[in-house]
Parts: structure tokens; C-alpha cells; sequence
């Protein structure tokens, strides 16, 4: 890297907003739409589908970084079962830590209203959590020559210098100036409001990429305050993932971080040093596949549709052999939709659902309960519905 200029003012940086109108179009409609995909199902029900999603958001944000687990080795990974392969143990553990970390984040922005997500202790503090959980083998990089291991040290902004491909991050003695700019830019509650925030969100997610803090870890990072940044913004956000749809374009997701790096291109392109085209066209892209991944979430999550799913589901397990499970009694199927419609129901109901006897409604229920259809906090508690794995491609294809 011998000759290489790095940025050392935070001047390099700017523009930090894109400037294009309709982009206030796209960031109005993604706040609507994922505000009333919110209010389409019961509170319960609900709930289940966000606790599903934080490990399919896990999936996808590790996808992109090359590394694939699936659904059923993140979940029993949550529980300890870890594979017997070093490997795949070690994307579990790695898939734990990010559910892990996605899990206190969302707990600090409940108990902590004032937090500012985009400053720079919280920032550290999402590497410092995940790296802090990550296995061994994780947690080191090759120097720029290919052979000596470099530690990551959980939190520790990098202290030495760094290319992307053809990006040159900031000096590493200049980060800390970077990284101030950064939080009193997209600090949401000094500076932004309506879709201004969420132009803000979309702009942070490169920026935070492009002064690349850390020596490793930075786009998991990125990711995850970028969660965060949209769970404090939009209502309804915990219904759907944008890592879902970043890992399905991968290419266009790289292409536009990397056009946006893009110095100004010439009189027409803004007034920064980074191109303001650049900047505007990622934004425009992050949008749309927000709005992507909220459409697909409307679909799928439909209670008239999600309603008829599960009783396929129902139907399916009661007609059809599996290795793994004994077959569901066919009044099963009417717990379940009952579960599904009205989000937590009295175990005592169970009787009137089916229209069979209290015993022979309690064992369906203790059934369901076992394989995780459905969920209860005690054995007095209403049930509620559950998201086992091994139901997921029938309650939600293509997810």
C-alpha cells in the first residue's frame, strides 16, 4: 500500500444526504406500508413471526459475508446443539452471536428511549457484544500480504490502515473525527424528522461502510445498526428484513456501495468530494428494497392466506407419514387457525375449538406444544402460535 493517500479530513466524506426528491416518494411509502403491515395480524401472532425473522435476518446478513448455515442449524445452535463439524459449529456460533446482539440492541432501545444510535460508543459497542461471542477462528484477519494473523480485538476502532478493494478508508488516526461527524449527522432526534429519517438511515448504512472503523466485522456491524436505526424510525420494522433482500441482489448491493465511494464526478455531481450521484442512486436502491421486502411480507403474512397456510399445513401433517413426528389428530388444524386468527388462546378452549372431549383436546394441545406449533409461557398460560423450522416452507414459502 506503499504511496497510498489516506483521508484525514472529514471534509472527504461529504456529501452526507442524498439530495434526489424522489426519494422522499419512496421513504413516505416504506413508512406507510410497513406501518400497516403492522396492524395485519393479532399481537401473538405477531410476535412469532418477529422472533422467526431475527433468525432469518441472522441467515441473510451471514449469507452475504459468504457464510452459509441454515435455518435449523441457527436454531439448534440458539440452543447449544452444535454440530459435530468444526465448521458448521463455528457459523453456529457465529449465527448465535448475531441473534444474540440483534436481541440487546433491541432490549437497550426499549430501556434506554434517549439511546443515540449512531454514536460512537454504540457503534463500538455492537462490535465489542458480537465479537465478544464470535469463536475463535473468527476472530482474526490476514495482513495485506496473505500470511500473518492479525487479532480483531472486540470494540477497538482499527489502528492501522485499510483498503477495500478500491476504496481507501480513512487514516486510523483520524477515525475518531470521522466517526463524531458521522454522529452528529445522522443523529435522528437533533436533525431529522418524517422521511428525512429515513433518507438519513439509508445514507448511514454506506457511510458507516465507507469510514470502515473496525478491522473486521464492519459490514455485520453496519448491518446491525442499520437494525437498529430502522426499529427506533419505522413501525412495523420487525416484520421484515432488509438483509433478506441485500443477500438476494448481492451484486447490486455491492455495486452501488461501491458506486457510491465514487469521488465527485464533475460540476453537475454535487459539491462534496464524494459523488452525490453516487450517494443518491445507493439510497434510491436501499429503498426500493426495503419496500421490496415489505411487499413480500404483505403478502405472505395476509391473515386470510396465513390463515389457509396453516390449515394446510394441518392437513398435511395429518395425511402424510414423517420420520420425525407422529401425525397431528385433523382437529389440530382448528387449534392452530383459532391460534392463528385471534393471537393466544385459553388452553380451556381447546375442547370447544376441536368439539372433542378435554383429554383428547389437552393431548393435541400437548402435541403441538412439543414440536413448537404452538407456545406457551407455563403450562396455565394461553397458547400461542409458534414457529418451529420444520413448518416455515409451508407457512412461508420462498422466505
Amino acid at each position: 500500500m506503499t504511496g497510498t493517500e489516506y483521508y484525514t479530513q472529514v471534509s472527504a466524506m461529504e456529501p452526507m444526504l442524498p439530495q434526489r426528491q424522489s426519494l422522499h416518494d419512496l421513504a413516505f411509502d416504506l413508512s406507510q406500508k410497513s406501518a400497516q403491515l403492522n396492524g395485519t395480524l393479532a399481537s401473538g401472532t405477531r410476535a412469532a413471526v418477529v422472533r422467526l425473522l431475527r433468525l432469518v435476518n441472522c441467515y441473510y446478513s451471514n449469507l452475504i459475508e459468504g457464510h452459509k448455515t441454515t435455518l435449523a442449524e441457527i436454531e439448534r445452535g440458539l440452543t447449544k446443539r452444535f454440530e459435530s463439524n468444526d465448521k458448521q459449529r463455528s457459523l453456529q456460533l457465529e449465527a448465535k452471536a448475531h441473534i444474540e446482539v440483534q436481541d440487546i440492541i433491541n432490549n437497550r432501545l426499549v430501556d434506554e428511549p434517549a439511546l443515540n444510535v449512531c454514536a460512537t460508543e454504540f457503534i463500538r459497542f455492537i462490535h465489542r457484544e458480537f465479537y465478544e461471542r464470535m469463536p475463535d477462528d473468527f476472530r482474526f484477519v490476514l495482513d495485506h500480504d496473505g500470511f500473518t494473523s492479525v487479532p480483531v480485538i472486540p470494540g477497538e476502532i482499527r489502528s492501522r490502515q485499510v483498503t477495500v478493494g478500491r476504496h481507501v478508508a480513512p487514516d486510523f488516526e483520524a477515525l475518531p473525527n470521522f466517526l463524531a461527524r458521522f454522529e452528529n449527522c445522522y443523529d435522528l432526534k437533533k436533525h431529522h424528522g418524517g422521511e428525512a429519517k429515513i433518507l438519513a438511515i439509508a445514507a448511514s448504512h454506506h457511510r458507516l461502510m465507507w469510514i470502515h472503523p473496525f478491522l473486521d466485522g464492519n459490514g455485520r456491524v453496519a448491518r446491525l445498526f442499520t437494525h437498529a436505526m430502522l426499529a427506533r424510525t419505522i413501525l412495523g420494522h420487525g416484520l421484515w428484513t432488509v438483509s433478506r433482500g441485500f443477500a438476494r441482489q448481492q451484486k447490486e448491493y455491492y455495486d452501488f456501495l461501491a458506486n457510491a465511494d465514487s469521488s465527485r464526478r464533475n460540476d453537475y455531481d454535487g459539491r462534496g468530494n464524494l459523488s452525490q450521484q453516487g450517494l443518491d442512486d445507493f439510497c434510491e436502491f436501499f429503498l426500493k428494497t426495503c419496500l421490496d421486502q415489505v411487499d413480500y411480507m404483505g403478502k405472505v403474512l395476509s391473515l386470510d392466506d396465513l390463515y389457509t397456510r396453516v390449515g394446510a399445513y394441518a392437513d398435511f401433517r395429518s395425511t402424510t407419514p414423517s420420520l420425525e413426528f407422529k401425525p397431528l389428530r385433523p382437529e389440530a388444524k382448528y387449534i392452530l387457525q383459532e391460534v392463528c386468527l385471534r393471537g393466544a388462546v385459553p388452553r380451556g378452549e381447546a375442547g370447544r375449538i376441536t368439539g372433542l372431549g378435554q383429554e383428547t383436546a389437552r393431548r393435541i394441545v400437548s402435541q403441538l406444544l412439543k414440536e413448537g406449533l404452538l407456545v406457551s409461557e407455563s403450562h396455565k398460560s394461553p397458547v400461542r402460535m409458534g414457529m418451529p423450522i420444520h413448518a416455515i416452507g409451508y407457512y412461508f414459502p420462498n422466505l
